[in-house]
């Protein structure tokens, strides 16, 4: 891999790391406005059926998480089992587009 190409998979990794705290941070405090105010989980679900939003909120959270988890597994990989070259990074892309794809399945079947 080219010095290029590491900079830019270790921009993406911080830029994605962002995007889960904000993400995470939603999503909790989310979660503590519905316990508190006494929500069921049908009930939260009745009102994230055809909910737009929150399911673009949801994909973004999801694509992030499938970037940043991929990332992360191609570096411990590359690291401790010295996993590397076409291999890897297909590997890892393969991991990625698996990630993404049951995360939005998920949103899919919570807002649609």
């Amino acid at each position: 891999m080219t010095t290029r190409a590491g900079a830019r998979l270790w921009v993406a990794q911080r830029a994605t790391a962002a995007l889960l705290a904000l993400c995470v941070f939603v999503h909790l405090a989310t979660i503590v406005y519905a316990v508190r105010g006494g929500l069921t989980a049908a009930q939260i679900l009745s009102r994230t059926h055809g909910n737009y939003i929150w399911g673009a909120f949801y994909s973004v959270f999801v694509l992030a998480a499938a970037v940043h988890g991929a990332i992360g597994l191609r570096n411990v990989a590359s690291e401790w089992l010295g996993f590397r070259g076409s291999a890897a990074e297909a590997t890892v892309l393969v991991i990625a587009l698996a990630l993404a794809g049951l995360g939005l399945r998920a949103v899919a079947a919570v807002v649609l």
